[in-house]
């Protein structure tokens, strides 16, 4: 079995019941398809880089899975059928299942957290300068062609 990464934007305008209940959905056909789910995080509302079908914000969800080579392509199918799933990807994955990351803090919070930044003092040793290269005058001729 393969170790394979998916990611998939919901419309984020979908209740939550829904949402849920589509997350489970896809969770259920890898299940089915001889699958195992190594973890499902779900990254919640986001802004998208560009407009997609008009809309502006999707719900974003990644999955680990372990499964046979023919579940990705059958995964992809049922994600291009569904109307509620904006975009999505799979990818083989190797290596080692990260560690789950926190989610991002809001710009403001982040900055209250973060501990005010004490001034960096010079290094003593002055910084070594390239040597200047000699100037070049075009009006000089060389001594033959002077004559």
């Amino acid at each position: 079995m393969n170790q394979y990464e998916v990611m998939y934007v919901i419309d984020a305008a979908l209740e939550d019941s829904a949402r849920i209940e589509l997350i489970d959905r896809f969770s259920d056909l890898v299940k089915k398809n001889g699958g195992e789910i190594d973890r499902v995080d779900e990254w919640g509302k986001r802004r998208l880089a560009y407009a997609i079908n008009y809309k502006t914000e999707g719900y974003y969800v990644l999955m680990y899975i372990k499964a046979p080579s023919e579940l990705p392509k059958e995964l992809e199918r049922n994600f291009q059928i569904n109307d509620k799933v904006l975009r999505s990807l799979v990818i083989r994955y190797e290596g080692e299942v990260p560690a789950k990351r926190e989610p991002l803090k809001p710009y403001a919070a982040r900055e209250a957290a973060a501990p005010a930044a004490e001034p960096v003092a010079e290094a003593a040793a002055p910084a070594v300068e390239a040597p200047a290269a000699p100037a070049v005058v075009d009006d000089e001729k060389p001594e033959s062609e002077a004559e």
